[in-house]
C-alpha cells in the first residue's frame, strides 16, 4: 500500500490558488449538469419520455441506460437529485480530479444495467438518483482506503450529508428504483478500488513529537546492542602459572600401619 510520504504540507499563495481553482472547475461542472438536467426537464412535456426510459430485460430499454438519468418524472425528483449531485459532484471532483472524471461513466453504466437486470419486466426507470449513489459510495470508499486527511474529511461530509444512501440500495419504498442505486453503489465501489491511486497522495505533515521519539530511540538502540568484544573492560585476569622449581615441597611423614596388620 502506497502511504502518504513525509513532508511538509504545502501552503503557499500558489498551492491555495490551484486548491480554489480545482474547488471552482468541480462547482461549475457539478452546477452545469445539472442546469442539464433542469432544460431537459422543461422539454419533457413535448416528447415521450418511455423509449428514454429503462425497461427491464428488452433490447429497446438499453437505449434508456444512456438515457435515464437525465430524465425525472417530477420537480421534487429533479430538486433531490439536482442537490445532491450538486454537493456529492463539488466534493468529489474537489477531492478527486481525475478518479471523479474517469469513474462517472463506470457510475452512469452501473446504475443503468443495475436497473436493467434487476427491475421487474414492464416497469421503467428513469433518474440521476444512481448517480448520486455512485458518488457517494465513490467518497466513502477512497476515504476508506486513501486514509489521508482530505480524504478522510470528504468521506465524513458524504456520510453526514447523504449516509441514508447506504440504506436505499436495498427495498424500500415502493416506486423507488433501489435497482439503479445498487448498481450506481456498487460501480463506485469498484471505481474507488481501480482509480484510488489516480490522484497523487498529499505529503503527510511530520509533527514535533514524532522527531523527539525518533531522537529518544537513538541511544536506546545503542544500549541493546552490545558492544565489540574489544571495547569490553577486563575485569579479571588468569594469574600465570609459577615456575615448578621456585615452589615449597612439604615432606609429611610416612603412616604407620595399624596394630595387627601383616
Amino acid at each position: 500500500m502506497h502511504l502518504p510520504t513525509d513532508a511538509p504540507i504545502p501552503d503557499t499563495p500558489a498551492q491555495r490558488k490551484t486548491d480554489r481553482a480545482r474547488l471552482t472547475r468541480a462547482l461549475n461542472a457539478s452546477l452545469a449538469f445539472v442546469l442539464a438536467l433542469a432544460a431537459v426537464f422543461a422539454a419533457q412535456g413535448s416528447f415521450d419520455i418511455r423509449p428514454f426510459t429503462i425497461e427491464p430485460w428488452t433490447v429497446q430499454g438499453l437505449l434508456g441506460v444512456l438515457t435515464a438519468p437525465l430524465l425525472h418524472g417530477s420537480i421534487e425528483h429533479l430538486a433531490a437529485n439536482a442537490t445532491s449531485l450538486l454537493l456529492l459532484g463539488t466534493l468529489a471532483g474537489a477531492v478527486y480530479p481525475k478518479a471523479t472524471l474517469r469513474a462517472l461513466p463506470v457510475v452512469w453504466l452501473g446504475s443503468g444495467l443495475g436497473a436493467w437486470f434487476l427491475g421487474e419486466p414492464g416497469s421503467h426507470h428513469l433518474g440521476a438518483s444512481g448517480l448520486t449513489h455512485g458518488l457517494m459510495f465513490l467518497v466513502m470508499t477512497l476515504g476508506l482506503l486513501r486514509r489521508d486527511r482530505p480524504s478522510i474529511a470528504a468521506a465524513m461530509i458524504a456520510f453526514l450529508l447523504y449516509g441514508g444512501m447506504l440504506l436505499t440500495v436495498l427495498p424500500r419504498e415502493a416506486g423507488v428504483s433501489w435497482q439503479a442505486h445498487l448498481g450506481g453503489a456498487v460501480a463506485g465501489v469498484a471505481s474507488a478500488f481501480a482509480l484510488r491511486l489516480r490522484d497523487p497522495l498529499p505529503p503527510r505533515k511530520r509533527y514535533s513529537w514524532e522527531d523527539e521519539e525518533d531522537a529518544e530511540l537513538v541511544p536506546l538502540n545503542d544500549e541493546l546492542e552490545p558492544p565489540s568484544p574489544r571495547n569490553v573492560p577486563v575485569l579479571w585476569n588468569r594469574p600465570e602459572p609459577r615456575d615448578v622449581h621456585s615452589g615449597v615441597v612439604l615432606q609429611f611423614p610416612p603412616r604407620e600401619p595399624p596394630p595387627g596388620a601383616q
